[in-house]
């Protein structure tokens, strides 16, 4: 059963529907500005509280905290992500080119910090690989290992405070340029970082973080490189130096792989199962230090492991703020992908579980948690993949449970850090690698990123690509400014489509993908599927051209045969009369040439805006070029949709100078019915569209 609709109504114009239906805005608008001044200025105990709240969430949060219910489920998931923290933080700070006990220190500070300031329930924060490795390419660039190092010198000790003052520097600067942002409510910018460029730059990056740690699990001493094409020499020089390896930290490597690899396979085939996942990766440090003391492997095989973790709690530290300049650069782009991984990670979460993440309070939070910690010699932090996803997964509700995990690594800093003065660096060396599994499985979303756009697949391509052939820092930009460029191109690029009418209805649709829609004989209805500005105004002008057919000569021809009418029909000159005032300038009696004119010659030009989402001075400027080329030729022009923004810059820009202002409509269909209704008789007061 088919319903039908029926609508009679007046012909509507912009003016004429404003008129009825608009507000005037002039008179109130600079009350209401002072009103939301007033507002935002008024100094109450309920705006402090409310102030307090939204910028302070633990406030909001913890008084409406269900006991009963959540906290088991937060403490489960606390401690299982602390336990994890543990062996990670140790690994990724071997990415970051300074002692393992540095990586514990990032594991605590942040992951206390964020639990007051953030917004995300399911988020856990600390040290992550991809930012770890970025962070170590600087360190190395600014304080490379001498060749002859002997970390038990005397020089081990100011050689590693070096080290760990640039890191702490890096996190400095980072969260000063996270609290800029803030300031500026910029937390908009992470959306630059499209989906293909996040997924893609991690996933290279994750190639990059296995090869920098080949040489651990080998047990070869080689020095770090930075800069293009790091991988590849990386590459070379662990091929070159094969023959020297170390065989007993071959092994380790081997026999952990063995272990890590199918119990995290386990771990996430069964997770719906397992109410907490198998933490294989303490265990494993555990049992590895366990053996390496007692078969005194250090001394034995030669083989590097740990050495002192000190106990306690770290001492504040200034960073070293004389390298600001030298590492303002890599910052940059440190932030923005620790900021953008850890709001995206977030923003799936909030999706998932019905609530709201607030972009810019993320940039607060994860500011404080990078400016605070990196007083306590701590290197960047952010969301991460892996515990975030286990964090979720063993049934955490809040932010709570942050304080577990942060109580795990405390613990393990105050009494149990020093037991891991054997631990091999192989064995977090094959951490590190087992860690990026979701990293190298996001090749899986090629096939249906394909399948779905093209473009998009070209931008995950092209960033991934430039990442592993170049470096880290330099193809994230690349990524980005091809994303960019994509977007133009999409603007520059948009499709320009004559509309037909359905029968008896006021639809228009395509010609081009409706064939059974048909034209308004002597009306040209077009529609332009993008914005019109600068870029675009060229080709904006190409296309409407060769639909209409319109070339500079072909105008010349019908000008020529236009004066031409006009000198034999100077006799029936006709002035229009528009709500009683008289207006010489446009002709509505006598709009078309009804005697020399066919009825398949176009008569009319109707512009449908409706996609026509902005437009700069350069596109008003063509607006108003079309217009006077198109009424030399006796081709009026008309406009319909235009939304506010378009039409305010068409209005200001002098278009109503060239163009009847009674030629903007509401609607297509309201402007075919005038233009119908000017060709058949002259115009009512009352005229009325019927469908």
């Amino acid at each position: 059963m088919s319903a039908s609709v029926a609508v009679y109504r007046n012909i509507y114009t912009e003016d004429r529907f404003k008129q009825a239906y608009g507000s005037d805005d002039t008179a109130s608008g600079s009350l209401r500005l002072r009103e939301k001044l007033a507002g935002k200025c008024r100094c109450s105990r309920r705006a402090c509280l409310h102030l307090l709240s939204e910028r302070v969430p633990l406030f909001s949060w913890l008084p409406r905290y269900r006991l009963r219910k959540w906290i088991v489920g937060d403490a489960i998931a606390g401690l299982t992500v602390g336990i994890l923290h543990i062996p990670q933080g140790m690994a990724f700070a071997l990415l970051t080119s300074v002692a393992p006990i540095f990586g514990l220190y990032t594991s605590f500070f942040p992951v206390v910090l964020y639990m007051i300031f953030g917004t995300g329930r399911h988020v856990s924060t600390g040290t992550f690989a991809v930012v770890s490795l970025m962070t170590g390419s600087v360190v190395e660039q600014l304080v490379p290992t001498p060749l002859a190092f002997n970390s038990s010198s005397s020089e081990a000790a100011n050689f590693e405070a070096q080290r760990i003052g640039v890191a702490s520097a890096v996190a400095l600067l980072s969260g000063i340029v996270m609290l800029c942002m803030f300031g500026l409510q910029l937390g908009f910018l992470s959306t630059y970082l499209s989906e293909p460029i996040v997924k893609a730059f991690t996933s290279a990056a994750a190639f990059h973080v296995t090869v920098s740690q080949l040489q651990s699990m080998l047990g070869l001493r080689l020095p770090r490189h930075t800069g293009t094409f790091s991988l590849f020499k990386t590459l070379a020089s662990v091929l070159e130096n094969l023959p020297h390896t170390n065989m007993a930290e071959l092994l380790i490597s081997v026999v952990c792989l063995a272990v890590l690899v199918p119990v995290k396979e386990i771990n996430t085939r069964y997770r719906h199962h397992l109410r907490t996942p198998i933490p294989v990766e303490i265990f494993t440090v555990i049992i590895a230090t366990c053996v390496a003391y007692f078969s005194s492997l250090d001394s034995n095989y030669s083989i590097e492991i740990v050495g002192h973790i000190p106990a306690g709690f770290p001492k504040p530290q200034l960073p070293a703020f004389h390298t600001f300049p030298a590492i303002a650069g890599d910052t940059i782009a440190i932030t923005f992908v620790g900021y953008a991984v850890s709001v995206s990670l977030a923003m799936i979460y909030a999706d998932k579980h019905g609530y709201s993440i607030h972009p810019n309070q993320e940039l607060l939070a994860h500011g404080i948690s990078n400016t605070v910690s990196s007083f306590f010699t701590c290197f960047p932090s952010s969301a991460t993949l892996a515990t975030t996803n286990i964090l979720e997964s063993a049934g955490g509700y809040t932010q709570l449970s942050g304080l577990f995990t942060s109580l795990v690594v405390l613990i393990v800093l105050l009494l149990i850090g020093p037991l891991f003065y054997f631990l091999p660096k192989a064995v977090l060396a094959c951490i590190n690698v087992t860690s990026l599994r979701q990293m190298f499985l996001q090749f899986q979303d090629l096939p249906e990123l394909w399948r779905i756009s093209r473009l998009d697949f070209m931008v995950w391509v092209v960033t991934w690509l430039s990442v592993v052939v170049l470096n880290v820092d330099l193809g994230l930009a690349i990524g980005v400014v091809f994303s960019m460029m994509t977007v133009i191109c999409r603007t520059q690029r948009a499709d320009c489509s004559v509309l037909g009418r359905a029968s008896n209805t006021e639809i228009y649709r395509p010609l081009e993908s409706h064939s059974k829609c048909y034209e308004v004989p002597g009306v040209k209805i077009l529609t332009y599927n993008g914005p019109i500005y600068y870029g675009n105004r060229s080709f904006f002008r190409e296309k409407m051209s060769r639909v209409l057919g319109l070339t500079p000569e072909e105008i010349r021809s019908r000008e020529k045969a236009r004066k031409a009418l006009e000198k034999r029909e100077s006799e029936a000159s006709v002035s229009t009369v528009e709500r009683g005032i008289a207006n010489t300038s446009f002709s509505s009696v006598n709009e078309f040439f009804e005697s020399e004119t066919s009825e398949t010659e176009v008569q009319a030009v109707l512009i449908d805006c409706s996609r026509v989402v902005f437009v700069d001075v350069a596109g008003a400027r063509l607006f108003t070029q079309m217009c006077t080329e198109c009424q030399k030729i006796g081709v009026h022009v008309y406009l319909a949709n235009c939304n506010e923004s378009v039409l305010k810059i068409l209005t200001s820009s002098g278009l109503m100078s060239h163009m009847n202002p009674q030629h903007i409509f509401i609607t297509v269909h309201d402007a075919v019915m005038y233009i119908q209704q000017q060709r058949e008789k002259p115009p009512e007061n009352n005229t009325t569209v019927w469908v």
